[in-house]
C-alpha cells in the first residue's frame, strides 16, 4: 500500500511539473505572437518586457505572492492575509499518513501556479505595447503579480468568498485572463492610443505587424501549452477517472480552438470580403480562453461551440474597441476579456452545479478589483515617473514605407518628419 501511495504521489507530482513546463511554454508564445504584431522597431523592447515580466512574476510569488493567494490561514474569506517566503515540501512520513489525500509535491503546486501567473502579467504586455514606458511596466508587474492577482486568485482559487458562493472558473477564464485583461484596460485607459492610430474625425489606421509568421508560430506555440493550462488543472492523473478526465479536457481544448480559428476566419471574410490572418489567430485564442473556464464537462461538440462562438465575438470585439478609440496593438483585451466573460457564462451550459448568479457576480468582483486597484497603481506610477514614452522615442525609427504617410497623419502633419 505504501509503495502504491509512493507511485501515484510521484506520477501526479511528475505530471503537474511536466504541465507546469508546458504553461511556461507559453511565455515564449506571447513573445512571439507580441512581437510579431507590433513593427520590427519595438520588437526588442517587447522582447524585453516578456523575459523581464516572467522573471518578476516568479519572484514576486515567491516572496509573497503565493501564500496571499493559498494561506495557510486566512483572516477571512476577503482578505487572505500576509505571509513571505514558500514553506518547505510534504515529508515522507505526512504523506504516507494521508493515505492519497495528500497526492502531489506542494513545491510542484508552487511550480505550475507561478506559471499561471506570468500568464496573466504577459496578456498586459501585448495591450500597452509601442508606448508604454518599459521601467513603468517593470513597476506595475511587482504590484500585478505580487499582489493583485494572487489576493482576486484566493477568492476563487484559495477558497475565498468565490469559491464559497459556487463560483466555477476551472482553469482560469476569470482568474486568469479577465485578471489580465482588465489591469491591461486600466492601463490602455491612462495610456492613450499610439500616435497616428485613430484620426480626429472618427478615422482608423491600421498600423500592422511586422512579422506574421512569428505571430503564427507564437499562436501555435501558445496552443500546445494550453494543454499543460488546462489538463493540469485537473490537479491529478493518477487512476482511471483521473486519466479519463484529462484526455477529454485535451480533447475540448483542441476542439474549441479549432472551431474559434474557423468562426473567426469565416466572420472576418464576411465583413471584409477577404481572409484575415490575425482574426484567425485571435480566433484560436479566443476558443482556448473560452474553453479554459470548464473544459470537463463539456461534449467535444459542446466544445466546439463554444470556441465558435468565441470566435465570432473576438472579431466584433476587436472592431468594438477600435471604434471606441481604445487601442489593443494585439487583441488582447478582446481575446482575453471579453471571451474570459464569455467563457464563464458558458459554464453554464455544461456544469450542472454552476448558477448564472454566482458566474455574473465572480466576472463583476473580479473585473472590479482588478481595474480598480489596477488604475490607482497605473496613475500613482504615472504620477510618480511617467508610463508613456515621448512622441519623439514613439516615432523613431518608424518605416513609412511599410504603412504609407497617411497613416501617421499627427507625425506628417506637424513638421516634424522632415
Amino acid at each position: 500500500m505504501e509503495q502504491l501511495t509512493e507511485l501515484s504521489y510521484a506520477l501526479d507530482t511528475f505530471y503537474f511539473l511536466i504541465c507546469g513546463a508546458f504553461v511556461m511554454w507559453m511565455a515564449a508564445g506571447f513573445s512571439m505572437l507580441e512581437a510579431g504584431l507590433v513593427r520590427a522597431k519595438n520588437t526588442t523592447e517587447i522582447l524585453t518586457k516578456n523575459v523581464a515580466l516572467f522573471a518578476i512574476a516568479c519572484t514576486m510569488y515567491m516572496l509573497c505572492g503565493y501564500n496571499i493567494m493559498y494561506p495557510a490561514e486566512a483572516v477571512n474569506s476577503i482578505w487572505p492575509g500576509i505571509s513571505f517566503l514558500i514553506e518547505g515540501d510534504h515529508s515522507v512520513a505526512d504523506v504516507l499518513a494521508s493515505k492519497g489525500d495528500t497526492y502531489y509535491s506542494s513545491m510542484a503546486d508552487f511550480f505550475f501556479q507561478v506559471v499561471f501567473v506570468a500568464t496573466a502579467m504577459s496578456i498586459v504586455s501585448g495591450a500597452v505595447a509601442e508606448r508604454m514606458k518599459l521601467w513603468a511596466f517593470l513597476v506595475f508587474s511587482v504590484v500585478m503579480t505580487g499582489f493583485i492577482y494572487p489576493v482576486q486568485g484566493y477568492w476563487k482559487w484559495g477558497a475565498g468568498f468565490l469559491d464559497q458562493l459556487g463560483f466555477l472558473d476551472f482553469a482560469g477564464s476569470g482568474v486568469v485572463h479577465l485578471c489580465g485583461a482588465t489591469a491591461a484596460l486600466a492601463g490602455v485607459m491612462l495610456l492613450g492610443a499610439r500616435k497616428g492610430k485613430y484620426g480626429a474625425n472618427g478615422e482608423i489606421y491600421p498600423i500592422p505587424g511586422c512579422n506574421m509568421p512569428l505571430a503564427t508560430l507564437g499562436m501555435f506555440i501558445l496552443w500546445m501549452g494550453w494543454f499543460g493550462f488546462n489538463g493540469g488543472s485537473q490537479l491529478a492523473i493518477h487512476g482511471i477517472e483521473n486519466a479519463n478526465a484529462v484526455a477529454l479536457i485535451f480533447v475540448n481544448t483542441n476542439a474549441a480552438a479549432a472551431a474559434g480559428v474557423i468562426s473567426a476566419l469565416l466572420t472576418a471574410h464576411l465583413l471584409f470580403g477577404k481572409a484575415d490572418l490575425s482574426m484567425s489567430l485571435n480566433g484560436a485564442l479566443a476558443g482556448l480562453v473560452a474553453i479554459t473556464a470548464e473544459p470537463l464537462t463539456p461534449t467535444p461538440l459542446l466544445a466546439a461551440i463554444i470556441g465558435a462562438i468565441a470566435g465570432v465575438i473576438v472579431v466584433f470585439s476587436i472592431i468594438g474597441f477600435d471604434k471606441l478609440k481604445i487601442d489593443d496593438p494585439v487583441g488582447a483585451l478582446s481575446v482575453h476579456g471579453v471571451v474570459g466573460i464569455w467563457g464563464l457564462l458558458a459554464v453554464c451550459l455544461s456544469n450542472d452545479d454552476s448558477t448564472l448568479t454566482a458566474q455574473l457576480i465572480g466576472i463583476v468582483t473580479i473585473f472590479a478589483f482588478v481595474f480598480i486597484s489596477s488604475f490607482i497603481a497605473w496613475y500613482v506610477i504615472k504620477v510618480v515617473m511617467g508610463i508613456r514614452v515621448t512622441e519623439e522615442e514613439e516615432y523613431q525609427g518608424v518605416d513609412f514605407s511599410e504603412c504609407g504617410m497617411e497613416a501617421y497623419p499627427e507625425f506628417t502633419n506637424s513638421g516634424s518628419g522632415k
